[in-house]
């Protein structure tokens, strides 16, 4: 029977898993990585729809970890964010120049963040991927983790980390339960490509079904991610092409121009979810294993990036001072770190969603003025924009641009 030895044992090494990876391999911890598909070095001509918002702070953080330089070709820059409620004249318009010269951030296929990690794990030498594979069994014992593959090999570490996404085996077998609702809508999402160049501009407009986004990728192109009633989004999904353009342009508009769909159209079915622990004896929890909330504020993978920033540096650090990297108190700190701050993201998010999916008239009035009073409110309206910036809080050192 073979035996692998290591550090940490990530399960899962997709866009949390693999940062984090990167993270601790880069710092000097050895690092076993078990996921159901082998990563991809190239852009995935198959991919799921799906793009990433990734805030100015998480950037710093895949700059740090060699990341960012292969993602950078195919991101496109957010300089300005504009937010509407349905045919309302009142908005709110953020522009990054308010601040300084750096972007909110960036919108990047998936498929592409994929491709930068598939890459970067394999120069990493004390990286062992071990995929496609799965988890047969994983036993976390007073001193250390033990996981038997499905094809019998055994890996022994000092701590496992849960990456495995919102269905999580791992933390289900760890016995960590969650508290989930369903907001009984699925999130339509799709590539168009327009005539006429976005700006570099991030629209997001609330209709009574949800928000309905649309987000610079580069050229003439850009990511959709239309809220709609579960009950109606099968149906639009099964339209034919021309009947789904007729239905995507109606609430699109014509400010872009012409619009032609790019590719498939996926649905996703939206819900909040929550861990009700993040650890366990010798488990952490990261990224949607710990936490899932609705895309209306695009900051999914940027609270996932920020666990793997704060997690990386309560495990380098006690690395580095010899403790034990598993122990329950090096691991609650990270807990401690990371609970409050998705807490308040996972309420801002279900408060946004409930505030403006609805069309009852004295609702939707005070939301119009409030939007339109932040928007004459200079210094609240710039700490909403360092907020979407990531910039906001106690940053560990990979959030900051700094290496562990």
């Amino acid at each position: 029977m073979t035996v692998l030895s290591t550090d940490v044992l990530v399960v899962g090494g997709g866009l949390i898993g693999g940062p984090l990876t990167a993270a601790l391999a880069s710092a000097g911890l050895s690092v076993a990585v078990v996921d159901t598909e082998l990563p991809s070095r190239t852009l995935d001509p198959s991919f799921d729809g799906r793009a990433s918002a990734i805030a100015l702070a998480p950037q710093r953080a895949l700059a740090s970890l060699g990341l960012w330089d292969a993602i950078r070709p195919h991101a496109a820059a957010i300089e300005q964010i504009r937010v509407a409620d349905g045919p309302s004249p009142l908005f709110l318009h953020y522009d990054h120049r308010d601040l300084g010269t750096e972007p909110f951030g960036w919108i990047v296929e998936n498929r592409a963040i994929r491709a930068a990690i598939g890459r970067r794990l394999s120069d990493l030498a004390s990286v062992h991927l071990l995929a496609p594979a799965r988890i047969a069994r994983l036993d976390r014992d007073p001193g250390c983790v033990s996981a038997t593959l499905d094809d019998g090999r055994t890996i022994r570490a000092r701590v496992a980390i849960a990456a495995d996404g919102r269905a999580s085996p791992t933390r289900a077998g760890a016995g960590i339960g969650v508290i989930r609702w369903d907001y009984g809508q699925i999130a339509i999402v799709c590539t168009v490509a327009h005539d006429r160049p976005h700006r570099n501009i991030a629209q997001e407009h609330f209709l009574p079904a949800g928000p309905f986004a649309i987000l610079p990728l580069p050229g003439n192109r850009s990511s959709v991610v239309w809220t709609e009633k579960a009950r109606l989004a099968p149906a639009i999904l099964r339209q034919d092409d021309d009947a789904f353009l007729t239905e995507l342009s109606s609430r699109f508009g014509e400010f872009l121009g012409t619009i032609r769909v790019e590719g498939p159209r996926f649905g996703y079915p939206l819900s909040l979810q929550l861990a009700k622990a993040y650890t366990a004896p010798r488990l952490a929890l990261a990224g949607d294993a710990a936490h899932g909330m609705h895309p209306v504020a695009g900051q999914g993978m940027n609270m996932g990036l920020r666990d793997v920033a704060a997690l990386a540096e309560v495990l380098v650090d006690a690395h580095r001072l010899g403790l034990d990297i598993g122990d329950a108190a090096v691991l609650d700190r990270y807990a401690r770190w990371r609970r409050f701050d998705n807490l308040l993201m996972l309420g801002l998010t279900d408060g946004l969603v409930r505030l403006f999916s609805n069309a009852v008239p004295p609702v939707q009035l005070a939301r119009d003025i409030g939007l339109a009073a932040v928007n004459r409110m200079g210094p609240l309206k710039r700490f909403f924009m360092r907020h979407a910036m990531g910039t906001v809080g106690t940053l560990p050192r990979l959030l900051r641009g700094e290496t562990l």
